[in-house]
């Protein structure tokens, strides 16, 4: 057997987030299995592991991907197997990159962390009709200041309790690498933020907390207060997905894929 490492991107807005669901809506991941085990006519269906989760709506450029079937199957394939995949796969999903993973590898477990920017459009007249599908429009004017120095007070890690959807049995610890903003447009702002994992909403709930800070209806410091809470906020909104993106997912090199494997399988409990 073989493993062999996906890197993918795709326009998340007509699907149902990357996990299959039982109640058949279109998603990332059955589109993708689908076309591959058509493609290598593997006598059972191809099965993926994925570095995140996107939620429904949620864009990616730099999804990562691992599945594992017989090398003589890959050898037989793996010159034509992104063509032949581009010729098969709907026009808002594409794989770019599809070789054979390094021992120890795992495209969830193996990554030390996930990069997503989330862009915001603070124009009075509203979002390009050409980003609307990618920009979210926030009614009052951004000081990237303000968005910056709330954003500093919340890297570090914690428990983010405060910003995430609860799963039983699950940590809501992690680390949060970095948060940053800059205007890329002169109508538009991006928080680019990067962290070891997420939970299930998080980008998005941090997002909406610290746009509060910079647009002044909160101080710099009531993130990291609601953070310091552990509860959710009764004024602190997931934000809308189309404006998030998954941009990259790091690994370490391939002499500590295994370790770093080990590492994330493990339960964690703050400060340790």
């Amino acid at each position: 057997m073989i493993r062999v490492r996906l890197d993918l991107a795709y326009d998340g807005t007509e699907f149902a987030g990357w996990a299959r669901q039982r109640s058949g809506l279109r998603t990332v991941q059955q589109t993708l299995e689908e076309a591959l085990t058509a493609i290598l006519r593997v006598p059972e269906p191809v099965q993926l592991t994925v570095a995140g989760r996107t939620d429904s709506g949620v864009h990616a450029a730099g999804q990562v991907a691992h599945f594992d079937l017989p090398e003589g199957i890959w050898l037989a394939h793996q010159e034509k197997l992104l063509r032949r995949l581009a010729g098969k796969l709907p026009m808002d999903v594409r794989v770019y990159k599809a070789e054979p993973a390094p021992e120890g590898f795992d495209a969830r477990f193996a990554a030390t962390s996930r990069r997503y920017i989330y862009r915001v459009c603070d124009s009075k007249e509203g979002t390009l009709p050409t980003r609307r599908k990618f920009v979210l429009w926030h009614n009052r004017a951004l000081d990237l200041d303000l968005l910056n120095e709330a954003s500093r007070l919340v890297l570090g890690e914690h428990d983010f309790a405060a910003y995430c959807k609860k799963r039983e049995g699950a940590t809501t610890i992690r680390r949060l690498l970095d948060v940053h903003w800059e205007r890329t447009r002169h109508d538009e702002v991006a928080a680019t933020v990067e962290a070891d994992a997420f939970c299930h909403s998080m980008v998005r709930a941090l997002v909406a907390a610290l746009l509060m800070a910079g647009d002044g209806r909160c101080t710099p410091e009531f993130p990291a207060e609601v953070l310091a809470s552990k509860e959710r906020h009764p004024s602190v909104n997931v934000l809308a997905p189309h404006g998030l993106t998954l941009e990259e997912v790091r690994y370490p090199s391939a002499e500590e894929l295994a370790a770093r494997v080990l590492e994330t399988r493990q339960m964690r409990v703050l400060g340790c």
